[in-house]
């Protein structure tokens, strides 16, 4: 079967974003000071091939923590649904 994957990697909250604040404080610059604390990171969508969507769920882990996502600064989400 056919899965495709919408992955979403953050930086760790405990982290900074300087591309987030930047954007924070350019909020007030354009007239939207109520956004504050943006934090900004990727969208990733994928296709794999897997007998069942546990097996794909298995090897979208195994992308992300290999090569889509930094363990050390970075967390990830993802959802799946065949395709």
């Amino acid at each position: 079967m056919k899965f495709k994957a919408e992955i979403d990697v953050m930086p760790l909250d405990a982290l900074l974003d300087p591309q987030g604040k930047a954007v924070s404080n350019s909020m007030k610059t354009v007239g939207m000071p109520e956004i504050s604390e943006v934090r900004i990171g990727r969208h990733i969508r994928l296709h794999v091939e897997a007998e069942n969507e546990s097996a794909a769920s298995e090897k979208v882990t195994e992308a992300c923590k290999k090569l889509l996502a930094n363990a050390i600064m970075e967390s990830f989400t993802f959802s799946i649904e065949a395709v």
